[in-house]
């Protein structure tokens, strides 16, 4: 009993004091702004039509389905085709601040927003992927996923070296009250018009008015009782945020895998077969009809498919086993990206996969592309050392550290 309550005090000082995975929530962060924002990117010539006031889906009906459902969407404030192209622009601004991890609490909110609101204006425009990004754009919003890789942790890192601090010697910081200001500004108007059901409303307010205390804590108290409390609910935050990301990804294979069992193309190991033949799918029809016609290699990738899918979720204990099959579903996604032609589907599947990818391979693939200098590498300018301990156990599957990465309302 002795040994179990120690355990368990363990566990629990662990998940309150540290914000566990940063490398991978900063993964899943760059991923999933990267993935969006290409999409957008990709769209803009038809952004009318897929969202906008040129698609078959008008704004009428949109707005009676987003009533009935309560779905949030600020499209649905006005029909105005600047208004669209305003929230379209942010949309994509918000993408590139949040891969980027410029004031990531702010940019994943807004992030979130761009989400929802292009998405819920025209529901049948999304495919699974989308349905990914949908999830993960408000799970995000729970993580502290700018700890590392971001120009957050970069600027921490540059103050903690000059010895500034964080608190009132820290200097002036104005992009954080003004992104706070104009925040609440919208949230005033939404609440007065009545654009915002009672739950969105309570959301939204829940994170300004934290936003706001996080930085007056910060300013003033950086080091007191009340920076403690908050970095507290914060991990908690964050790691419960983490867990509902892996239980999301283990449902979706897992469901996906016993949904394949049961068809009688995945039974003979057919499947594969029709989609490769499907002019639609075939971006490449040469390669394809080199794939289709090898009945051998269309049974041993439908069966393969099929096995890695259920079998992942209960592989998670054993740490080989488990990243082999996780190399196998990002080649099997990358090879739906080039061979099926939907790449945006891939590269968000592939986002939610690096969750699982141990600190290790993160932090040695991070110092190859950033020629180990700065962005929150371990061993750059203090990104791996806080006050709480190191981040040295570099083979750990997952890495706390603990780096102040509050520099205003927008911060990490």
């Amino acid at each position: 009993m002795t040994r179990l309550r120690a355990a368990a005090g363990r566990g629990l000082a662990k998940v309150t004091g540290q914000a566990l995975g940063p490398y991978q929530s900063a993964v899943v962060r760059i991923g999933f702004s990267a993935t969006w924002l290409f999409f957008l990117l990709r769209e803009f010539p038809h952004r009318r039509e897929l969202y906008g006031p040129d698609g078959p889906w008008s704004w009428d009906l949109a707005h009676r389905l987003t009533d009935s459902n309560e779905a949030f969407s600020v499209l649905m404030w006005s029909d105005s085709t600047l208004w669209f192209e305003l929230v379209y622009a942010v949309s994509v601004l918000a993408s590139v601040l949040l891969m980027l991890g410029w004031r990531t609490r702010t940019s994943a909110v807004v992030f979130m927003v761009g989400v929802l609101s292009l998405q819920n204006r025209s529901v049948f425009m999304g495919d699974g992927g989308d349905n990914v990004i949908h999830l993960m754009a408000i799970y995000l919003v729970l993580t502290r996923c700018g700890r590392v890789w971001s120009l957050d942790a970069r600027r921490a890192a540059l103050r903690a070296g000059s010895g500034a601090g964080s608190g009132v010697g820290a200097g002036r910081d104005v992009a954080g009250p003004v992104l706070w200001g104009v925040l609440g500004l919208v949230l005033a108007y939404g609440a007065v018009s009545g654009r915002f059901t009672a739950g969105w409303l309570a959301a939204f307010a829940a994170v300004w008015v934290v936003l706001g205390l996080w930085w007056t804590v910060e300013r003033h108290e950086p080091e007191g009782e009340g920076r403690a409390v908050l970095d507290v609910l914060a991990n908690l935050l964050h790691n419960a945020g983490m867990l509902v990301i892996m239980a999301e990804v283990c449902l979706i294979y897992a469901t996906a895998g016993w949904y394949k069992i049961q068809g009688s193309r995945w039974q003979d190991g057919t499947a594969l077969y029709y989609p490769l033949r499907l002019d639609y799918f075939t971006p490449w029809p040469a390669l394809s009809g080199v794939l289709a016609g090898s009945g051998v290699l269309v049974m041993l990738l439908s069966y393969g498919t099929v096995a890695v899918q259920v079998a992942f979720p209960f592989t998670l204990f054993n740490r080989r086993i488990k990243n082999v099959l996780l190399a196998a579903m990002m080649l099997e996604h990358a090879g739906i990206a080039v061979l099926l032609g939907l790449p945006f589907f891939s590269m968000a599947m592939i986002a939610a996969d690096a969750v699982f990818l141990p600190t290790g391979f993160l932090v040695w693939l991070g110092a190859g592309a950033s020629g180990r200098v700065g962005w929150g590498l371990g061993r750059g300018r203090g990104l791996g050392r806080g006050r709480r301990g190191g981040a040295g156990a570099a083979d750990a599957e997952v890495v706390p550290v603990a780096v102040p990465v509050q520099a205003g309302p927008g911060g990490g």
